[in-house]
């Protein structure tokens, strides 16, 4: 938290620095344009304190309320016997495809 304070008066100070720059003979409107952004800068920290904290809490109260998993799917009885080679070799492979999606 402390450096986003640091971060705030440093861009405050700058965003001073700015405005001196534009009312002085050189100054321009990039001058003002930086005026009004270096506190924007400085808020940057602070902001991203907020939101990662917030990230945290949300994630932590999904964890509580994180419902049972769901109840496991029957397995299909295994086949004794197939007549057609082609139509066994497709029931492992589907066999095998529902093994690893059970894990």
């Amino acid at each position: 938290m402390a450096t986003c304070v640091v971060s705030l008066l440093g861009a405050c100070a700058l965003a001073w620095w700015q405005w001196n720059r534009y009312e002085s003979a050189s100054g321009t409107w990039q001058n003002l344009g930086y005026v009004l952004q270096w506190p924007l800068f400085g808020l940057f920290p602070a902001f991203m304190v907020w939101r990662v904290k917030r990230l945290k809490e949300r994630q932590a109260e999904q964890v509580r309320a994180e419902p049972a998993p769901p109840p496991r799917r029957p397995q299909p009885p295994p086949v004794a016997h197939e007549d057609d080679d082609e139509l066994a070799a497709y029931n492992r492979y589907l066999a095998e495809l529902n093994a690893k999606d059970a894990t």
